[in-house]
Parts: C-alpha cells; structure tokens; sequence
C-alpha cells in the first residue's frame, strides 16, 4: 500500500498532464486515416501463375467491405480505450485530492503545496517555518493517514464488488 500513495505522490503532476492529454486526445479524435489503414492491410499473393476464368471477381468487394469494416471498428476500439483510460485516471485524481483534503490538521494544505502545487522542501519548509526534518515528517505522517484511507477505499470496493 505505501508504495501506491508515494507513487501517485511522485507521478501526480505527470498524472495530470496525462490527464489533459488524454481529453484533448478524446476530444479531437479522427482515428486513422484511410491511408493508413490500407497501408496497414497484408494482401497475399499467389506464387504460381494463376488464369482468371471469370469476369470481375468479388474480391475487390469483399476486400473494400472488410477495410471499411476493420477501420471502423479499430478507431472505436482505440476511443473506447482512449475514453476508459481517461476515466480511470480521473477516478484516480479524485480519490487522491479529496483523500488529502480528508487529512488531519494542517496537513491538507501541507500535502497540497506538495503533491498538488509542487512545492520543493524548501519552499514548504519557508511557507511553514519549519524545518526539512519537520517536512520529513509531514510528509510521513500524511502518507499514513492516506494509506489508511486507501485501504478503507479499497474495502468499500471489495465489498461493492462482492455483493
């Protein structure tokens, strides 16, 4: 468990540009281009000489009709994705941010300028007028409190998905 809150701790502003990327992705979404996708289609050839008995065949059809097919379902493929990403790193945020608004004392603040505004040590230890071995220990002491609040987070999951 501590490893999950020091890691969000460390990767929350990365989090975010994600985030933001993503919903710019989703939101200017186009998929791939007819270009691609043929460029994307392995045709077999035969190795022997073949002679063609019959008119046009439906081969060009059912290549044109399986092209179309297989683009469209790729670029709904990746929205899903792109869309199911995005809401699980939103879920994410917000469980973290209103974990630390959930903290004990001055640690909400504390843990804001940190994670959420990226305060280094010394600012916070500036801002705060203590020491870095005070920062330390902020720092210790929320990592506590929002591993117990993940784990309680994590039972109400169980115990959703159990019933």
């Amino acid at each position: 468990m501590n490893g999950r809150v020091e890691r969000i701790m460390q990767e929350y502003r990365q989090m975010v540009m994600e985030r933001v990327c993503l919903e710019n992705q989703i939101r200017n979404f186009q998929g791939i281009t007819e270009e691609e996708m043929i460029d994307s289609l392995q045709f077999s050839q035969p190795d022997a000489e073949r002679v063609q008995t019959s008119g046009v065949s439906d081969k060009t059809g059912r290549i044109a009709v399986s092209y179309k097919d297989k683009m469209d379902r790729i670029n709904k493929e990746w929205q899903v994705h792109l869309e199911k990403k995005h809401t699980v790193l939103i879920e994410e945020l917000i469980f973290f941010e209103s974990a630390v608004f959930s903290l004990s004392g001055t640690l909400p603040e504390f843990i804001s300028d940190m994670v959420i505004k990226g305060l280094t040590w010394d600012d916070l230890s500036a801002k705060y007028h203590i020491s870095r071995t005070m920062v330390a220990k902020n720092r210790k002491r929320a990592i506590r409190e929002l591993e117990t609040l993940y784990a309680i987070h994590d039972k109400e999951m169980a115990e959703y998905i159990l019933s």
